[in-house]
């Protein structure tokens, strides 16, 4: 049987941070991954996707973007790229082909059971991502079989699509990309809108990530946050990284003729039936948005930087549609087609240590796992509100491995 110091488990940019810092601290390890580096950005993206951040905020360490157009957004192929790069300039020890098929406690670590054989450890980093999985409500299975139902995972652009009415279900990031690249091919759309993040894709002429990373808003920490569950299940913004900067709300989306109506709640009879309450699902992401854009203004002013962006800017509320239909006839044929843009979340089928709540989520603290040596990384909101994107790995992985050499050492952390 083979024995390593740590196995990390994913090939994506978690996995192969936490693999430059072991390397840093000369910590023998392997770094696992059931397919190719940066497998799911390869196997689980749709064609036209781009990041939503701009190309200076893409970093690993040691590694960021220098190319010509640093205010651009990188298409999945330069993503893959990226982090191909970056796996190769570190030297990173991966596996691709090795499936992890459990993951047991034993009285010195870990065994990890692998489809390429056994390996004992002392530490493991699971770096396998929040995305495994979509969500899919269980009343899908009452649609009728007349309606092809798609999720993101096999979804890679509109001539896969049947003709006739389009349902996207879910109005974050996902959802509202979807509904207008649907919309464009000629295919009429309808938008089902639950919670939501809106935001503008510029504010005062900074794109407005860039005023997320600078205000310090993203350097909150996981223990400074009062309510961290709901901060790790909020939905990603309704922003589209495009060269133009386009904004892409629910105002845009209604402009070239989606149809809005209110969340999905279920699905009776071959009807989607649908929540009365979409005025205040608007309402309440138009109030957020203003608190946000506040706190922007207000860092600005007290920081002296007032005179190097734009002045204050204050954008209409979303429109209510006059007559969103409360449900919808799936069985008359006009809709063949439900995109579930509902979200997604981790799998951890193979982890046979019993650190999983009621939910099916790992129980962790900004990282440490319930279990001495287990470690998570690439999570939402991990350790602070810049561990959902790929420039906030960084610091997450340095500290997340310091604590493993500290245990290893005997020291805790």
């Amino acid at each position: 049987m083979e024995r390593v110091t740590a196995v990390v488990i994913g090939a994506g940019h978690a996995g192969l941070a936490a693999s430059h810092f072991l390397s840093h601290r000369s910590l023998d390890h392997v770094v696992l991954e059931r397919g190719e580096v940066a497998n799911s950005w390869r196997r689980e993206r749709w064609d036209s996707l781009r990041l939503l951040t701009p190309n200076w905020q893409s970093r690993l360490p040691g590694h960021h973007y220098d190319g010509p157009d640093p205010d651009g957004y990188m298409t999945m192929g330069e993503v893959i790229e990226f982090i191909e790069h970056f796996a190769v300039m570190s030297r990173a020890p991966v596996r691709t082909g090795t499936t992890v098929t459990s993951v047991r406690w034993t009285d010195d670590g870990y065994q990890v059971t692998t489809s390429g054989g056994e390996i004992r450890c002392r530490a493991v980093v699971i770096a396998t991502g929040a995305c495994n999985q979509p969500v899919v409500p269980a009343f899908s299975d009452a649609l009728p079989a007349s309606v092809t139902q798609l999720t993101p995972f096999v979804y890679r652009g509109p001539a896969q699509i049947r003709d006739g009415a389009v349902l996207v279900v879910g109005a974050s990031a996902t959802g509202v990309q979807l509904a207008a690249e649907l919309q464009r091919s000629g295919r009429p759309v309808t938008l089902s809108v639950g919670e939501h993040l809106r935001l503008p894709r510029t504010y005062r002429d900074r794109d407005v990530l860039w005023w997320m990373d600078a205000s310090g808003v993203w350097d909150e920490r996981h223990d400074q946050i009062d309510d961290l569950d709901r901060a790790r299940r909020l939905p990603s913004p309704q922003l589209v990284g495009t060269p133009e900067r386009t904004t892409l709300d629910l105002n845009a989306l209604a402009a070239m003729g989606v149809g809005l109506v209110g969340r999905l709640s279920t699905v009776r009879d071959g009807r989607a039936l649908f929540s009365g309450g979409l005025r205040n699902v608007l309402s309440l992401a138009d109030l957020k948005m203003g608190r946000l854009l506040n706190t922007f203004d207000e860092w600005a002013r007290t920081s002296g930087r007032d005179a190097e962006v734009g002045p204050p800017e204050r954008f209409v509320p979303t429109r209510v549609p006059e007559a969103a239909p409360w449900q919808l006839d799936l069985r008359s044929g006009e809709f063949r087609t439900i995109v579930w843009a509902t979200g997604f979340r981790p799998d951890y089928g193979w982890l046979d240590v019993p650190v999983l709540d009621p939910k099916g989520r790992l129980r962790h603290d900004g990282g440490l796992v319930d279990s001495p040596g287990l470690y998570v990384l690439g999570l939402p909101v991990l350790r602070r509100r810049r561990s959902t994107f790929i420039h906030g790995i960084e610091q997450d992985a340095r500290e997340i491995v310091d604590h493993l050499a500290k245990h290893l050492a005997g020291r805790g952390g």
